[in-house]
């Protein structure tokens, strides 16, 4: 039955069968992350990042109504060039714009979903989704936090996203068991900056030594992905001064302006990046080519 939507390009599909390493890649960053051309020329960048550290990179979405794992040039460029007008699709998304036939961009979630169906463990990009800011009272909670809770499938980023709050969101994650692996640092990294005041669980130095937790975690019969987070290289980090005045001035106009749900995390990140002169673009860029590094020797030494 899963074959009648799941289309696995050869050369991933040929990798998985031999027990090489792969790594997903989402698509929701080429379409609703950046502005074409650079969108399309960064996600060629990430999946020859993930060749040249020793993987196989499988880049997912939708595309005319089929789960696709491993995309060619044809289907990045439709992606980039789409933009906006390509349905974002998390879990609730992927029926209802398979049966429609259309084109989806996947997040965190539904390109969790689709690699664990492929049988890809590994998965690399920007950075989570997680609880919004003031969610108290809207009870705006990604939905990508409750497939790292089910979903047996490595998240490796640059930590939450800044436009989070990331205190609520590491209480989320201890609720549902899902760990917060440091790579190299005790400190969760804040998307565009090294550090955010709240510690990980657990800090890792090696990919050798993520692989063997999470080989430990899946064998013990434990469900549910694993947080990886991968501090942005110091020298693209943003000021912190500088990014949390850019977001706080976002949030007030995103509020203003009634944006909310699905719409809010582009609305923040296109506005974040105009308040910044494109700082903070050139640091998303760097941030997801140093993740997609890291997921390949995790992969590798999985």
């Amino acid at each position: 039955m899963l074959n009648d939507y799941l289309d696995i390009q050869p050369e991933v599909a040929q990798a998985l069968a031999a027990g090489r390493p792969v790594v997903a890649l989402e698509s929701t960053i080429i379409s609703h992350g950046m502005p074409y051309p650079q969108n399309v020329e960064t996600a060629r960048l990430v999946e020859q990042v993930v060749r040249d550290n020793g993987a196989v990179p499988a880049t997912i979405a939708i595309i005319g109504g089929r789960l696709k794992v491993g995309l060619d040039e044809a289907a990045l460029e439709a992606l980039g060039k789409g933009g906006y007008s390509v349905a974002k699709c998390s879990r609730r998304d992927i029926p209802f714009v398979l049966a429609a036939g259309k084109m989806g961009a996947t997040t965190v979630a539904s390109t969790m979903i689709i690699a664990a169906m492929a049988g890809i463990r590994v998965f690399a990009t920007g950075g989570i989704g997680g609880v919004h800011r003031g969610a108290q009272e809207t009870f705006d909670i990604s939905a990508d936090l409750q497939e790292l809770a089910h979903t047996d499938v490595a998240v490796v980023c640059a930590g939450a996203k800044s436009i989070l709050d990331i205190g609520l969101t590491l209480e989320y994650l201890e609720t549902q068991g899902v760990p917060v692996i440091g790579y190299q640092t005790e400190e969760l990294p804040a998307f565009y900056t090294r550090e955010s005041g709240f510690k990980v669980d657990y800090r890792l130095d090696t990919p050798e030594a993520i692989a063997e937790a999470l080989r430990l975690k899946w064998s013990l019969g434990l469900e549910g992905g694993a947080v990886v987070a991968n501090p942005i290289p110091q020298e693209f980090a943003m000021p912190k001064e500088a990014i949390d005045a850019a977001i706080a001035q976002s949030l007030q106009e995103a509020d203003e302006q009634g944006v909310k749900g699905k719409a809010s995390t582009p609305f923040l990140l296109a506005r974040v990046c105009e308040l910044t002169g494109g700082n903070s673009l050139s640091s998303n860029i760097k941030l997801v080519l140093n993740n997609a590094a890291l997921g390949a020797r995790i992969a590798a030494a999985l």
